[in-house]
């Protein structure tokens, strides 16, 4: 620091040792000299000697003799009582400097170290936060202004404590504690975590301010709470995927005695290679069965050819069981194509909806579980094939045949085993662990984290007859996700009434059966309810329930205490 502040010192000088009285040869000299500054040394003083402009009189400046050894603090603390510095190194004067210009020497240094700082800040992506010690900002990097969402011409050179609560600024304890920081994770807001590096600044001993900065990590964090639940995820899947393996029949779920029923004939069924026809209704998982019967007695390996016999018109009905020959019709596939039963060649036919089968259709479909045999459309040669049969309806094919509207020969030949899966609302039981799978796995395909569901919602699940069944209820699962709100369900988001329960849309509202009472009574009854609604779906949050109705805590206290509400 010394080499740099002597830049400025200037040599045009003149160094005289002479005694008191002789002026008259001082002025000769100072007059014979003009254009340098003359110094005279007294004994141990130094003086600046300058002659006044009517030459008639010589002023004396007090003057301090700086050597190459001096601490430039010491300088400064000297030069209060001086008005040059005559500087000294190894023993020969260098040159001299007047307290003005050192003055304005390192006021220019400063200028030049300050602008070079705001151009350091100016330039890095983070933020960074300068305080004094009186919590006033010096310095706000653009980096805070996009953290933190306050320009700089707002903030600086006020408290910062006007813009953030004290709770969250860690610099405090660093202005009042002199702590340093390094890396530390902190919650800067209820929505930003930053990672902070935070220290005070001292000067002679003393804290003067702060400096803090911040990276903000919430998305880091975020993500990795997501890399994390993935993985967990992913490990629980593949645990079950292993579990499917063995048990194929564990992608059902439910623990209820007359599905457990269901599920341990299947597996009987499946260590045979006889025809299997699984009944139930529309949405309880007959493929979900088909599926895990053909895996055990198959493998998983092995073709799962599935074909909708109500989905296909009657007229292609042949050419997609069978397929076809080149050139078999006008328009067909000039390479041919081969048919379900081919593809489902060494594994199993799955024939859903047999019930829907036309008849003329039936017959050759017996003639081909009979012989194993067919002939493609168009074709002339016949085809052996080897496959396992299951079928499934969700129509009562004894009655069909008794109505003459399904053969009952080939009723019999598909129904060598017959497993009835029961519909939902026979086993309520059921329906809570499915819920709670279909929330689950609907929460993650929407990444909608849920925080659970109410008692009030479980119970109107359970009460509901699910004619849909286990297809309606994950669709109805599904509804409930995509509606909710703040990680809760909403039971007024149901599709379906619930008996007893009306919601706020209701023109009523169960005031008819109050017709009664006055209008104040009414009125409160309505308030009522909707204050006991926030409360539970807040979970006794008040703060939060004065929030959503947008009134403050001190209201919500008194309507409680007036309406008789404890919660």
């Amino acid at each position: 620091m010394r080499r740099k502040w002597t830049e400025a010192l200037r040599g045009n000088f003149l160094i005289l040792e002479q005694e008191e009285g002789d002026e008259n040869s001082l002025k000769e000299i100072i007059t014979k000299n003009e254009g340098e500054k003359v110094f005279l040394k007294n004994n141990s003083e130094v003086f600046l000697v300058e002659m006044l402009v009517e030459k008639e009189h010589i002023n004396y400046y007090r003057c301090i003799e700086i050597s190459d050894d001096h601490n430039l603090n010491r300088v400064a603390e000297e030069f209060k009582n001086f008005h040059y510095i005559l500087y000294k190194e190894k023993g020969n004067y260098i040159g001299y400097i007047s307290s003005g210009e050192l003055a304005a020497f390192f006021e220019k240094k400063c200028n030049v170290i300050k602008t070079y700082t705001e151009t350091i800040l100016d330039t890095i992506d983070g933020s960074c936060t300068v305080v004094n010690a009186d919590l006033e900002v010096l310095f706000w990097t653009k980096g805070a202004e996009r953290l933190f969402s306050v320009k700089q011409k707002d903030i600086i050179g006020k408290q910062i404590t006007d813009f953030f609560d004290p709770e969250h600024l860690e610099l405090l304890n660093t202005l009042k504690n002199g702590t340093s920081l390094n890396h530390k994770q902190h919650k800067a807001r209820e929505d930003l975590v930053v990672l902070i590096n935070s220290n005070p600044v001292y000067l002679d001993g003393e804290i003067i301010g702060a400096v803090v900065a911040e990276t903000d990590i919430t998305s880091q964090i975020r993500l990795n709470q997501e890399l994390s639940t993935t993985s967990e995820k992913l490990f629980a899947l593949e645990r079950e995927s292993k579990i499917f393996k063995e048990d194929p029949f564990k992608m059902i779920r439910g623990n209820s005695m007359e599905l457990k029923n269901a599920i341990s004939m299947a597996k009987r069924a499946a260590e045979t290679s006889a025809n299997i026809l699984i009944q139930g209704e529309s949405g309880v998982g007959k493929e979900l069965f088909a599926k895990a019967i053909h895996t055990i007695r198959e493998g998983s390996d092995a073709p799962f050819i599935a074909i909708n016999c109500g989905a296909i018109p009657a007229t292609l009905f042949e050419s997609e069981m069978f397929g076809y020959e080149r050139g078999a019709f006008s328009g067909a596939d000039s390479k041919g194509k081969k048919g379900k039963v081919e593809l489902a060649r060494g594994g199993t036919l799955f024939l859903d909806e047999i019930g829907e089968m036309p008849l003329e259709m039936q017959v050759k479909l017996l003639r081909l579980l009979q012989e194993k045999r067919y002939f493609p459309v168009g074709g002339t040669k016949e085809k052996e094939v080897d496959f396992r049969v299951i079928a499934a309806t969700n129509r009562d094919l004894k009655q069909l045949v008794e109505e003459e509207k399904f053969r009952d020969d080939l009723y019999y030949r598909l129904n060598v085993v017959s497993i009835e899966i029961p519909p939902l609302r026979k086993r309520p039981g059921d329906v809570i662990e499915l819920t709670h799978y279909f929330l689950y796995e609907t929460s993650i395909k929407y990444n909608r984290p849920i925080h659970g569901i109410s008692q009030e919602l479980m119970q109107a699940l359970l009460q509901h007859e699910w004619p849909g069944n286990i297809r309606e209820l994950k669709n109805v699962v599904e509804r409930l996700v995509v509606f909710s709100e703040d990680g809760e369900l909403s039971i007024e988001h149901l599709p379906f009434q619930i008996e007893g329960y009306q919601t706020k849309n209701s023109l009523q509202y169960e005031l008819d059966q109050n017709d009664s009472k006055s209008l104040t009574e009414r009125l409160e009854e309505v308030e009522r309810r909707i204050l006991i609604n926030e409360l539970k779906r807040t979970k006794g949050n008040k703060k939060e329930v004065a929030n959503r109705l947008n009134i403050t805590r001190a209201t919500l206290y008194n309507r409680l205490k007036k309406l008789g509400i404890e919660y």
